[in-house]
């Protein structure tokens, strides 16, 4: 399995509208996706910019389907404004 560890500092002007955004799409990654294992969507409490998500996917060719998927694109056309900043790390899940 490999994970994805993405980290965005979103505006904060669209911080909410954000919040929104990323929740829908990663319900929609869990429920459409069957290569989509886990999809947790994650703020810090003292900073509300800042947002994890920790996303499990069977293999590459499931990461490939979620960056084609409706639903992402959808999204991530939608926020590109709203970013201030964004990075994305790949992981192999050794445990458990």
């Amino acid at each position: 399995m490999l994970a994805l560890v993405v980290e965005f500092r979103i505006k904060p002007e669209h911080i909410d509208a954000f919040a929104r955004a990323i929740a829908d799409n990663a319900r929609a990654s869990r429920e459409l996706e069957p290569g989509c294992r886990q999809f947790d969507v994650c703020r810090d409490p003292a900073e509300p910019a800042l947002f994890f998500l920790y996303e499990l996917y069977d293999d590459a060719a499931a990461i490939d389907a979620h960056l084609k998927s409706a639903h992402f694109l959808t999204m991530s056309a939608a926020s590109a404004d709203w970013v201030a900043s964004k990075s994305v790390k790949t992981y192999r899940r050794v445990a458990p």
